[in-house]
């Protein structure tokens, strides 16, 4: 039986919904507290549009600081319309590649799984996506966003896009790696056909598939792969891919679940610190409206306490919890038909906690 434990954790709530959301992963993590022995004591800081206005940095220096005292980060949103100038020096997502740069989270892991309740919900047909259980892991400081950007004049911009051996290795291990805790596959997604980082890529991620023999290796044209994740997307288990492209694909893999609000993600570097935040953006047209889904955040927080953590038997105990209370039939805006009734994001918050504790 696992030992109580104290652990501290940066709450970095961010813009619009991330206020909302965060606040009902906060609560069922004092849940999980009161339920498990384990201490939890979070600590909010400023973050994005919302430091910006007090600070004028989207990543202030204390921020940092609580982030660096921290075992781990729950992370809500950036983004604010009156920010929106893509001139502007200082943006509020550039928080988002400072804090992957400061703590070197090179992987990005984005679960996508399709809850029984839901599988009307998506606009593909039940018998296409019943039984999806995918995870895309995205290398996240290397590749085209972390390149030498230049611009000439009016008439010409230049964007360079680097990986090196060792970038494409450690991210290919980790990808093998749970693919081995998993269905033992992995899909490699790449354009190595046109682009010679791809063909590094290709190159490098079969050298390392040679050390895990029971997993198969599977290697697409992202062209392609658009197409396959939609047409057969039961046949993934482990996708594998750069920062530009797992960017795109993750963000279509949500039409799978049926909504953004779904899902989870966790940013992870060399040790067991990691950030955790809902894929979703700040919706800032919804903001202060207690209609958002919370689930994607409580689904990251359940990842939070598996991965930074080490605590399996509570993540699964989250995780099981969102499962009832969508197979109950609750739903948020973004899930409920038209016809349907909705509740709101406090009351969402609540029906997992009580799923949880009951």
């Amino acid at each position: 039986m696992t030992q109580p434990g104290r652990y501290k954790i940066a709450v970095l709530p961010g813009d619009g919904i991330g206020s909302e959301v965060t606040a009902e992963a906060e609560k069922v993590l004092q849940a999980v507290s009161q339920r498990s022995g384990h201490e939890f004591e979070m600590e909010h800081g400023l973050v994005g549009g919302a430091a910006m206005d007090a600070t004028g940095d989207p990543l202030p220096p204390a921020t940092l600081d609580l982030c660096h005292a921290s075992d781990a980060i729950l992370f809500g949103a950036v983004g604010d319309p009156k920010y929106d100038d893509p001139q502007a020096q200082a943006r509020p997502e550039q928080a988002l590649l400072g804090l992957r740069q400061e703590f070197q989270l090179f992987a990005n892991l984005r679960p996508v799984r399709v809850y029984p309740a839901l599988a009307d919900s998506t606009p593909l047909r039940r018998e296409m996506v019943e039984g999806v259980d995918l995870v895309v892991v995205r290398e996240l400081t290397g590749g085209i966003y972390f390149g030498q950007p230049r611009v000439e004049g009016n008439e010409r911009a230049v964007d360079t896009m680097v990986y090196t051996r060792a970038e494409v290795e450690r991210i290919a291990h980790l990808a093998f790696g749970l693919a081995r805790k998993r269905r033992g596959k992995v899909t490699s997604i790449d354009k190595a056909n046109v682009l010679a980082c791809s063909r590094l890529w290709r190159r490098t991620v079969a050298q390392v598939a040679r050390d895990y023999p029971d997993v198969t290796l599977e290697n697409l044209l992202v062209d392609a792969a658009t197409m396959h994740l939609i047409q057969r997307p039961r046949d993934f288990d482990v996708v594998l891919t750069g920062n530009l492209f797992g960017d795109v694909l993750s963000d279509e893999t949500s039409v799978l679940a049926g909504s953004m609000g779904l899902l989870p993600s966790a940013s992870l570097g060399v040790d067991r610190f990691g950030m955790y935040e809902p894929i979703h953006g700040s919706a800032p047209d919804i903001a202060g409206r207690g209609i958002a889904n919370p689930l994607a955040a409580i689904l990251s927080a359940a990842m939070l306490l598996r991965h930074s953590l080490g605590l399996e038997k509570e993540a699964q105990g989250v995780e099981s919890a969102v499962s009832q209370v969508l197979s109950a039939g609750h739903r948020t805006p973004d899930l409920a038909a038209p016809e349907g009734a909705s509740i709101t994001t406090q009351q969402m918050g609540q029906l997992v906690i009580q799923a949880l504790t009951g």
